[in-house]
């Protein structure tokens, strides 16, 4: 989804009368908390903006972004919890370890969506170095967590148009 070619963090989601109704989670890894706290005050902002309550944000913490799937699956198990939303930065080293830890991540959160059938976004960073990640967390590329909040948002409509 992120390009050299512009900001991507602009939207065309307005607010609506239903998202005062539903409940979103967001797993969020520990590690790089310098970006992916800012992912997650991107996010919570955007869904707060759209009309999701405060009180019906629920945030799960786990130590790095391998843990984001299984975080993801305990929250979406939960009947107030409509969307989840996973926040991540893993920044490219010298081993394989990047690769790994990406393809588990990636695979394990679309599995927890189509397993559950909520709507569960992968919002983890993947970039070669901290400046990548840095642009993606609030700087020229926008914030990708704002990015992962609407995705979110637009797709437990899409589902509820589809399915309820």
């Amino acid at each position: 989804m992120s390009t050299h070619l512009k900001n991507l963090s602009s939207t065309s989601l307005n607010p609506d009368k239903v998202f005062k109704k539903i409940g979103v989670g967001i797993a969020v890894s520990a590690w790089n908390p310098e970006i992916t706290n800012t992912l997650k005050e991107g996010a919570v902002e955007f869904l707060l903006n759209m009309g999701v309550r405060h009180k019906n944000i629920f945030i799960a913490e786990v130590p790095g972004s391998y843990e984001l799937p299984q975080a993801a699956l305990w929250l979406a198990a939960q009947k107030n919890i409509d969307a989840v939303i996973t926040l991540g930065c893993v920044i490219q080293g010298e081993t394989r370890h990047f690769d790994f830890i990406c393809d588990a991540c990636a695979n394990g959160v679309m599995q927890v969506g189509l397993n559950t059938g909520k709507p569960c976004v992968f919002g983890v960073l993947t970039t070669d170095n901290l400046t990548q990640a840095k642009q993606r967390a609030g700087g020229k590329y926008g914030n990708k967590g704002i990015e992962a909040a609407e995705t979110a948002l637009k797709m437990f409509l899409l589902k509820q148009r589809l399915l309820d």
